[in-house]
């Protein structure tokens, strides 16, 4: 073995299952395994090393300048990849240049801006299954810890969960990667969830060893400070774990990681996983792509950071009054003065995105660029300071106070940065001439001794009378003459030949290597200096690392609240009334993401009313196509925005603070679980009924369709009655169960409505507006002949719809299912008998006839009794 191949195989090792790509030169260049993995991935050349012997080894590699561009297709493709360098100057090394891994990237460790989205955070999270010293009490869930922490920006997170509620917390973090204890038997990852996943060796979830380097990384001697007590233990396994696995993989540091928030679900929202998708909060269910979800559509911010927050925002509302309505009282402001909000959207699109850019300082991996984009957003500082003094709001006081502006900082990257700076500090030429005197020296030296070098050709080639002599260099050879081989009797005595080639020989002279000793050596000594300079500045700007995150902090929500405050005043949104009580009233509703995209009045308004005296469970039946599912998805969204500070599309609204929504909509089979889309819409209807609370807001759309329709039926008027008797929660339900409405009659607090539809000359107009009442047909005939069924199959449906009808209903025209125990509306009690007939008095008494033995007279005595019978008793009717 080769030393280069040693020292390979020692990075190797130390790199666990990474690919390594190993610097050599001008390239990266992979071996063996990790050669044949990427030559299939990136679409490399496989080759080999020491192809004669017996044993070749395989190669691939890539030049150093496109090492981003295949990080980012090995991220994608789901594998991890260490960097290592070459980390002295070969002109300097003694024997083997010394090389070390300087990062490991994986998805959840990226930091370069080419590779990140900047609309979305980019964490890598930690989950560990936490049994209790002396056990858990009888009854008490399992639980769980996880941490999350965006190396991007700083941000650290941590808290204690139930176990069942695992995927629900992921789904609203939403992890690049998730790792997680490798010999956790009870522990099975879910392979088909949009994150990668990564086993960690048990040591690093060890608690005393997590609390220590934690304590260590903060610099504290407790994490109290933090809001962490005894009971979080499992949440600082977990952070210990994501501080672990970032350590190994930062060997530059993380001096921006300067604190952790301890998070406790008690003041968000609780949104489970499948809600988050069926409503589409922060991805589409189609594509699962930002582009036309709700974030999307009203984002409006000025900077990525901003959009990043708003998304955070979005995924967990709050539940308290008081942070809601500090939200609501500053875009209240930023609506009431127009210029305000103008002149500070105005001044933030010329900052840049310093929480990134922090990163990069702290892990090593910043550029010239990155500092003067810093001084840039610290230039814009003083005038959205000024913007904000003494406004009334009490958020906008406190952001106001955490714009730092930095002035000996921002005065020296301005000085020394040049205004067309390099992104990599190795391009040189960055620092302004007359920030150093020693530079500027040796720039003068270094550019004089190239200006001689040019007189310098001129004059030989004036005095020697060969016309096309140049001045060359290489590194060989240092600065040459070179002269064509038609002019080789011209050469002086004093020319030393140093090269021939084909056409051309190259010469050397005392006065060019004196010149070129002169000239090397200030060039080389200029470039040095401006490394050391650049080296102080980033110095000076990490010694600001925490005063400049509460920068980035609060530009990005004074961003969030001026960008919502300019959607309210674009689409005419309004300020919502929070209440404590479980009341919904609001006065013509839209939905918030077709009240964007669609032309401004377009859509239709409704209005929605929950009350116990209106009712709390609303019954909306009506079409399909006419807006039932849009109409209980726009109350869930009003409800989620106005509890994340934002204003809502409506006329006005008075909002009841909900502590979880939750949304059954739509089938999709989960083929890849091995559930069936009844079994999937049975699990989160379980779901609800076992963990809504009197103060959830619950939608349903379309309960058991999933199976028969008398099973279907069944089930959502059984479901229905357990929201209305033992639950309490706030629901609407949307439902072609036109059978349900009879619920109205028997539930005090059940309400129909149903979408209004206009017929004419046979065709059907859908009015999109939801009004009282239950409906009467579901059109469903109408939609298959717009879908283009054959007008012969929509006729002989209309025969089957009518027998079916008329099979259904009783002599009143009402469906033939009794209410539940305890309510009895009518004084009647009904059968069901969509499910078979029950045992009939009369038909019993006939049944034991004998017709045989039966006069004339007798029939028409036992007729008569029949009939007394049945009026007498209504429910035999």
């Amino acid at each position: 073995m080769t030393p280069m191949m040693k020292q390979y195989h020692e990075a190797k090792a130390a790199c666990g299952d990474a690919l390594l790509l190993f610097r050599m030169g001008d390239f990266y260049e992979l071996f063996l395994e990790d050669a044949k993995v990427a030559a299939d991935v990136l679409g490399l050349t496989l080759t080999s090393r020491d192809k004669d012997s017996a044993n070749p080894t395989a190669m691939a590699g890539f030049p150093h300048h496109q090492l981003d561009g295949y990080l980012c297709k090995l991220i994608r493709a789901g594998f991890r990849a260490a960097v290592c360098e070459q980390v002295e100057d070969p002109k300097q090394a003694k024997g083997l240049v010394k090389r070390e891994i300087t990062r490991v990237v994986s998805a959840g460790t990226l930091t370069d801006d080419g590779m990140l989205d900047p609309r979305e955070a980019n964490y890598v999270a930690a989950v560990v299954l936490h049994q209790a010293r002396g056990g858990r009490k009888q009854g008490e869930p399992p639980v769980a810890g996880i941490a999350w922490a965006e190396l991007s920006s700083g941000r650290f997170c941590a808290g204690v969960f139930p176990v069942a509620r695992i995927e629900d917390e992921l789904a609203r973090i939403g992890p690049a990667e998730v790792i997680y204890r490798e010999d956790d038997a009870k522990f099975s990852p879910d392979t088909t969830a949009p994150w990668s996943w990564t086993s960690r060796p048990a040591w690093s979830f060890a608690e005393d060893a997590s609390a220590k380097a934690l304590c260590d990384q903060f610099q504290v001697g407790s994490l109290e400070g933090f809001g962490f007590n005894d009971e979080d233990s499992a949440a600082i396994r977990a952070a210990g774990a994501v501080l672990t696995y970032l350590q190994e993989t930062q060997p530059a540091g993380l001096d921006h990681f300067r604190s952790i928030s301890a998070h406790h679900r008690s003041g968000v929202l609780e949104i489970d996983a499948s809600t988050r998708r069926s409503l589409e909060i922060t991805r589409t269910l189609r594509t699962s792509s930002r582009e036309g979800s709700l974030v999307d559509a009203i984002d409006l911010t000025c900077t990525s950071a901003g959009s990043r927050v708003l998304s955070d925002w979005i995924a967990a509302p709050l539940i308290e009054i008081a942070p809601i309505e500090a939200r609501h009282d500053a875009i209240e402001e930023f609506m009431k003065y127009a210029s305000l909000r103008s002149d500070v959207r105005q001044t933030l699109k010329q900052t840049f995105d310093i929480t990134r850019l922090l990163a990069r300082v702290a892990t090593g991996r910043t550029g010239p660029r990155d500092l003067l984009q810093l001084a840039q957003t610290l230039a814009g500082l003083p005038e959205l300071k000024a913007k904000l003094a003494g406004r009334t709001p009490k958020r906008l006081v406190q952001l106001e106070s955490h714009l730092h502006l930095c002035p000996e900082l921002r005065s020296e990257l301005e000085n020394a940065l040049s205004e067309d700076c390099k992104l990599s500090a190795a391009d040189g030429n960055f620092i302004k001439a007359g920030y150093d005197e020693e530079l500027d020296a040796l720039r003068k030296l270094a550019a004089g001794g190239k200006q001689w070098i040019a007189e310098y050709q001129q004059k030989q080639m004036d005095e020697t009378g060969i016309p096309n002599l140049k001045v060359g260099y290489n590194k060989v050879f240092g600065y040459y003459l070179e002269v064509t081989n038609a002019h080789k009797d011209k050469i002086p005595q004093d020319f030393i030949r140093k090269q021939t080639l084909k056409n051309c020989e190259r010469y050397i002279t005392p006065d060019l290597k004196e010149y070129e000793e002169k000239v090397l050596s200030a060039d080389e000594k200029a470039q040095s200096r401006e490394q050391l300079i650049y080296q102080q500045l980033v110095s000076h700007a990490a010694r600001h690392l925490q005063t400049l995150g509460e920068v980035a902090a609060a530009m990005a929500e004074l961003d969030v609240l001026a960008a919502l405050a300019e959607l309210a005043a674009q689409r005419s949104w309004v300020r919502p009334e929070m209440t404590d009580d479980s009341v919904l009233r609001i006065e013509a509703g839209r939905h918030p993401v077709l009240d964007v995209t669609l032309p401004q009045g377009e859509f239709v308004p409704n209005d929605c009313v929950q009350s116990p005296e209106t009712g709390m469970i609303l019954l909306i039946t009506g079409p399909n196509m006419a807006g039932k599912s849009t109409y209980i998805r726009q109350v869930a969204l009003i409800t989620l925005l106005a509890q994340a500070g934002s204003y809502v599309p409506a006329a006005s609204a008075s909002i009841g603070i909900a502590d979880r929504i939750f949304a059954r909509v739509g089938a999709s089979d989960e083929l890849s679980r091995g559930q069936s889309t009844f079994m999937v819409e049975m699990v989160e209807t379980a779901r609800i009924l076992n963990t809504a609370t009197s103060r959830s807001l619950v939608i349903l759309d379309e309960i058991g369709r999933g199976t028969s329709t008398y099973d279907g039926l069944s089930l959502a008027w059984a479901i229905t009655e357990h929201l209305h008797e033992q639950i309490g929660s706030r629901t609407l339900f949307a439902t072609h169960y036109h059978e349900l409405t009879q619920l109205q009659e028997m539930l005090p607090r059940v309400a129909n409505l149903n979408v209004a539809v206009k017929e004419w000359n046979d065709e059907v107009v859908f009015l999109h507006r939801i009004v009282p009442g239950g409906a009467d047909k579901s059109y469903g005939i109408h939609v298959a002949r717009l879908a283009g069924v054959p007008a012969s199959v929509n006729e002989r449906a209309k025969d089957i719809l009518s027998q079916l009808e008329s099979d259904h209903l009783d002599s009143l025209n009402r469906p033939t299912i009794a209410p539940p125990q305890g309510h009895d509306s009518s004084g009647s009690a009904y059968q069901l008998t969509l499910f078979g007939f029950a045992d009939h008095p009369v038909l019993t008494q006939i049944g034991q006839l004998d017709l045989n033995q039966m006069t004339p007279v007798d029939a028409i005595a036992f007729l008569q009794q029949a009939k007394k019978q049945i009026e007498s008793h209504p429910a035999l009717k």
